[in-house]
């Protein structure tokens, strides 16, 4: 029952993450290694809250940047 509950719980967390790792895995495994090693450093650093903002905010930028971009 634990096992189930906590494959429940992964899944629910980690699904968008699951789903972009095999979409860029399907492309290129640099990109894989690179989401890999963002991950591990994020859960290893002292300072893992202020990456994990940091993180968020240059995404949302990003995102924001494309969506607003004008077609060419």
């Amino acid at each position: 029952m634990m096992g189930v509950r906590h494959g429940l719980f992964c899944i629910g967390c980690c699904w968008a993450l699951m789903l972009v790792l095999f979409a860029v895995g399907v492309m290129n495994m640099l990109w894989v290694l690179l989401i890999a090693v963002f991950v591990l450093l994020e859960k290893i650093l002292p300072l893992a809250r202020f990456i994990r903002a940091g993180s968020g905010f240059a995404l949302l930028i990003w995102g924001t940047y494309w969506l607003l971009l004008p077609p060419a």
